[in-house]
């Protein structure tokens, strides 16, 4: 009877084993696949955009902190400068925990795992996650969370997808990258709302 039990947990073992593998090789077909459509719809008009969107991320992430910090002191608003706590807190646990998943899990970059992936630049670092997705995404999420206003919602998240997806159209993260990236800025965004104003 242990010999069975032994010989079934083998068996189940070496079934995830499997299924594992063969879902990772589906994954980065399909990474591999939708970063070769997108190179080839490539223009130079779009590429200055998402170049500029790329580069220019991290003034959102600290500007809208440090914005809502300043209105919040101006006018005496407590809630305000509380919501500034809660934005830029989501905004670097996202980025913590981006630098310790990239240490970790080290994926090359698209152009090296592909020779057929042809980058806009040369990214350094590592792939897994997007650390542009993660912070841009905790950022909107925790300002969407605290002004839940349309006017405030589509303009976050339209900023923090292009961004998001910049980071694929100049072919330096794969879509799992982004998608693992915007994940981990939802968390981190959910993780810190008990700083949210009331």
């Amino acid at each position: 009877m242990p010999i069975r039990v032994i010989q079934s947990f083998i068996v189940t073992l070496l079934l995830l084993a499997s299924t594992s593998a063969c879902f990772a090789q589906w994954i980065q077909k399909t990474d591999d696949d939708i970063m070769i459509d997108i190179q080839n719809q490539r223009t130079p008009e779009k590429t200055g955009i998402f170049l500029f969107l790329s580069n220019t991320y991290r003034y959102g992430d600290i500007g809208v902190p440090a914005g809502l910090l300043v209105a919040g002191t101006i006018n005496n608003d407590k809630g305000m400068r509380e919501n500034a706590a809660f934005v830029a807190s989501s905004t670097a646990l996202s980025y913590g925990v981006m630098l310790l998943l990239k240490h970790i899990v080290k994926r090359p970059r698209p152009f090296i795992q592909n020779i057929n992936i042809v980058p806009v630049y040369r990214a350094g670092s590592t792939s897994f996650p997007s650390g542009h997705a993660s912070t841009t995404i905790a950022t909107a999420t925790a300002l969407s969370m605290a002004y839940p206003k349309w006017y405030v919602i589509a303009p976050a998240f339209l900023w923090a997808g292009s961004v998001s997806y910049s980071r694929m159209y100049l072919g330096v993260h794969y879509p799992s990258d982004v998608a693992a990236g915007a994940a981990f800025g939802v968390g981190s965004a959910l993780s810190m709302s008990f700083l949210k104003a009331k």
